[in-house]
């Protein structure tokens, strides 16, 4: 800013140094200084992030990096309140029920369109009672084991022991009929082998007691467990998608280990309330390409192992119908028993 500092008679000067003393002059020199964007998030206001995953999920870390950009885009300041429990529906009921304002949003997982494949009943429609907005991206999804638990280091050795001892092992998943447990199975179905289920009411259970040896192995997304790789707590046999992971280039996938037919990636959307108005789509879509398009979160992302591509909200429809009839075979084909 330029000096605009101008001569002062005596009475404009007390009132000046009164004004000083209150830090009126000074509130008024930072608003003038503030960025306009920064000065709509002023406001009492908040765009609420109902997340139906608990804190240090893949989800939850994937937009947590992103808030503050978030916040920028959408001219209000992000709040994020983790609302996990029976694979998601909890916090997903909760969303559906606010107003469609666009202060309400939420960011779902492949366990949206699994719900009705899994529970003879739920408590919404996963198609008829969101406003889909944009498919972000994916997530690599990665099989692990406790190392002090399991002495393989790839497939080829896991699928030996698993065989040897066909009920000694159990894997752990963050939920009945989640992703996490249909990753899990769909890794036994392709191996020819078994393990006993062990569900868990979110990730942060499920990680903690297979860092803690209680379970022996599970899938999970990478950026929920890249700090227990690199420490050792946790050890990677192999990624579930196509190709290796640019941030953990190490880990082979599971295909090139002689499970060619797998391939699975987890991938993370923003949806919002039912009838949400189309200018109001339009704009938090708008908002949340030019988020994830900041150097920061692209780098954070790219950190994390995540793939971003924002799709458009008609795109963004259509994948969650197909998606809807594509997890059901899948269930179908792993056994799943119905809740």
């Amino acid at each position: 800013m330029t000096d605009q500092t101008t001569t002062l008679n005596p009475t404009q000067t007390t009132r000046r140094q009164t004004l000083q003393r209150l830090g009126v002059l000074a509130f008024g020199s930072t608003l003038l200084s503030t960025p306009l964007a920064l000065l709509a998030q002023t406001s009492d206001k908040v765009v609420r992030f109902i997340l139906p995953v608990g804190a240090g999920s893949g989800v939850d870390t994937i937009v947590r990096a992103a808030s503050v950009a978030l916040g920028k885009a959408l001219g209000h300041p992000v709040v994020i309140e983790n609302q996990p429990g029976a694979g998601g529906i909890v916090g997903t009921a909760a969303m559906i029920k606010t107003a469609p304002d666009g202060m309400t949003l939420s960011v779902v997982s492949n366990n949206h369109v699994i719900y009705p494949s899994v529970y003879k009943s739920l408590p919404f429609d996963p198609i008829a009672d969101i406003t889909p907005i944009s498919v972000i991206g994916t997530t690599p999804m990665v099989l692990v084991v406790n190392p002090a638990k399991v002495a393989a280091t790839n497939v080829k050795e896991l699928v030996a022991l698993l065989k040897a001892k066909p009920d000694a092992y159990n894997y752990a998943s963050s939920g009945n009929g989640t992703i996490l447990h249909l990753a899990a199975e769909m890794f036994l179905d392709e191996a020819q082998v078994k393990a006993k289920h062990i569900p868990y009411k979110g990730v942060g259970p499920m990680v903690a007691d297979l860092i803690g040896g209680q379970v022996e192995m599970g899938v999970l997304a990478l950026p929920s467990i890249q700090a227990h790789l690199k420490s050792g707590a946790l050890r990677a046999i192999g990624v579930g998608g196509s190709a290796r992971v640019a941030a953990a280039p190490d880990i082979p996938t599971l295909a090139e280990q002689g499970l060619t037919n797998y391939n699975l990636e987890g991938w993370f959307a923003v949806v919002s309330p039912a009838k949400l108005p189309a200018a109001e789509v339009k704009r938090i879509q708008a908002a949340v390409v030019a988020a994830y398009a900041t150097p920061e979160v692209k780098e954070a992302m790219a950190k994390q192992g995540n793939t971003i591509n924002p799709t458009s909200p008609e795109v963004a429809a259509q994948f969650f119908r197909s998606e809807l009839v594509k997890y059901a075979r899948l269930v179908k084909k792993a056994g799943v028993e119905l809740q």
